[in-house]
Formats: C-alpha cells, structure tokens, sequence
C-alpha cells in the first residue's frame, strides 16, 4: 500500500492520510462504506438524509466499532432536527460534519467550538465565499459533471474561481475518478477530490451486483440533468423512468410522487410535521412550488427502490459523467491508493520534465 506521500491541507485538518473523500450519497454511503474508506486512509462520509436520528447514532457507533480512523457525517442543514443531529454529531467525536446546503453561522460556529471540522458542499463562489466568512473550515466545490442534485458550470471553471475567492482548504467534486484527476485538482490548487459514483462502483459498496453492472455498462452520453424529476437539476443515468419523467406532465406525475412520499415517511417513522417542515424549509431555499415540493418528497424513495431494492428500471439511478470511464470495481483500499500512487508518480515526472534544462 501506498506510504503517506501526499499531504496536503485537507489531510492536516482532518487527519486522514489521503485527499480522497467519499460523498455522502443517500442510501449509498452506510458503514459499511464509510469504514472501508476510512480505513484505507480517506475520508469517508455517512449520508444522514435517509436517516431517523436513532438510526444515525446506529449508524455513527457501527462505524466506530469498524475503524478508528476519522470520519464524517453529512447533514442537511435545513431538516427540522438539524440541531438534534449536530448534537449527536459531538457526543459522539466525529471528526467532520459536511453539509449538502450552507448551514447557519450558529451552527458553524458551534460545531467548530467542540473541536468538529466543518466543510459545507457549494456550488458557487459566492456561496464559497459566505460560508468562510462564516468560519467553515473548508469547502467543497461540485462542478456540473457531479452526479445527483448539481449546477451547470464546469468543475474546470467553477474550481479555480473557487480556490481564488477563499483562503481555506477546497475540496473538488465533480467528474473525478483516477489519480490524473486528483494531480490536476492539486495543480489548480485544491487540496484534495471528492468522488460519489466512484466510490459507489466499489466492492465495499452495498449497492446490488446488479444495479452496479447498469452503471459500469453506461457511456459518458448516459447521463441526464433534469428537473422533471424532482423540480432541481439533477444528474442520473437514463432510464425509463427518467424517459416518461421527461414526456409526462407533472400533474399526471403528482399521484406516484403523493404515493411514494407516504411510503417514505412509513420507512423512516418521519411525522407529517416533520416532512412538512422539512418541505417548507426546502422550499425556502430552493424557490420551488408546493407542486415540486411533492416530486422533491418522491425522490428518495426513488432512488432507493434502485440502489437498495435493485430496481434500477424503476428508481433513479444518481450517476456522475465520470460513470462512462469506469469498468471495475475495486475495493476502497485498492481505489484510494491506485488513486493517490498514479498522482504522486504523474506530479513527480511533470516536476523534473520542468526543472530539466
């Protein structure tokens, strides 16, 4: 296995031993994924979205029963417990707590006086920009290659605006996949990458043989980013149910969503208040009609019917670009140090190529 030999900020704030961090995709990134990836020196993240708060504290203590390595949580800065989960998030030592919407000046600020590093998802410099202002102690920057909820500037473009607005650590997301993509990220100034469907294309990975063979059989031209499906853009593979989202109307799409929704508060024990809040905030910070706030409701039961039941043909299948150049599945440990080994050999060679007279 790869020696510590590439260390950057993002390895010094968090204490891991590679700038390789695993996304917090709902229903992917449980335990079982987290732990391997921690254990193999990255930084891997636990999706708490999909979670009740008792299962989020299972779910935190069976990741500490596997590695004692650090880890995160990622939160959703506007569900009704917010608070309860950054709690939780301290009395239990975790090391980072990452958030897929900007949370409160409060919030960052409490979570960073009990010793929890805080590195908020952003989509824009000016979002970048106000929450270190507000004291995150890092960034994470999704290009429009990214898989799931995403924006339409390219990683190219958004990363290097990015690294130039703030002076914390930016972690790059965003159709990374090999240890080429993390060189380039460090070139333009990060200090690490973020990777979701390559880590989903793992062997530590939970999600069914089968639904995995989907994405490794795709191209780069087998994504969409639609906002039919749940009223923001979202990039996912191309499948039937993304074709007849595309061609249906929404409100002949309203009663699946109405159905769906039900059945996701039946899984996770959520009150109607709850949901309802959660909806309102989300609304909120979306700008969405209360006809797409139903479809938003709809999507997480979507996509666990395809990455938890392994009925890809009928969920939704959430999926980076970078799907069209992956044809294996290795485990994290392989992943992360075939990763890390490829960047240091390739920043090596072009620094004495440069230096050569």
């Amino acid at each position: 296995m790869t020696s510590r030999v590439l260390t950057t900020p993002l390895c010094e704030l968090t204490g891991v031993r590679h700038p390789v961090v695993q996304t917090g995709m709902g229903w992917v990134a449980g335990p079982r994924l987290v732990s391997a990836t921690a254990e193999a020196g990255g930084l891997g993240v636990l999706a708490s979205a999909t979670m009740t708060l008792p299962q989020l504290a299972e779910a935190v203590r069976e990741v500490k029963s596997r590695t004692d390595q650090p880890f995160g949580v990622n939160l959703r800065a506007d569900a009704g417990d917010a608070e309860e989960r950054v709690d939780l998030l301290i009395r239990e030592r975790v090391a980072v707590a990452s958030f897929a919407l900007a949370p409160s000046e409060r919030l960052i600020g409490k979570l960073k006086d009990a010793g929890v590093v805080v590195i908020p998802s952003v989509g824009a410099r000016r979002h970048a920009e106000k929450v270190a202002g507000w004291g995150a102690d890092a960034v994470l920057v999704q290009g429009g290659e990214g898989g799931g909820h995403t924006g339409s500037v390219a990683t190219t473009l958004l990363l290097p605006q990015v690294v130039d607005a703030v002076d914390i650590p930016v972690i790059a997301a965003g159709g990374f996949f090999d240890g080429r993509g993390l060189a380039a990220a460090l070139c333009y100034g990060a200090a690490g990458i973020a990777m979701g469907t390559r880590f989903l294309l793992t062997s530590d990975s939970a999600v069914p043989r089968e639904v995995k063979q989907a994405y490794l059989a795709a191209s780069v031209n087998d994504t969409v980013v639609t906002s039919r499906v749940d009223g923001l853009p979202h990039r996912m593979l191309r499948t039937a149910l993304t074709d007849s989202a595309e061609s249906r109307s929404l409100l002949r799409r309203l009663p699946d969503a109405l159905r769906q929704a039900v059945a996701f508060r039946s899984l996770t024990g959520m009150s109607w208040r709850r949901m309802i809040g959660d909806g309102l905030a989300m609304r909120r910070a979306h700008g969405l009609p209360f006809s797409r706030l139903l479809l938003a409701a709809n999507t997480p039961m979507l996509i666990r019917s395809a990455l938890v039941e392994g009925h890809p043909d009928a969920g939704i299948l959430p999926a980076g670009q970078a799907v069209g150049v992956i044809d294996e599945l290795p485990s994290c440990a392989e992943l992360i140090d075939g990763i890390v080994t490829e960047a240091a050999r390739i920043l090596r060679e072009r620094s004495t190529a440069v230096h050569q007279p």
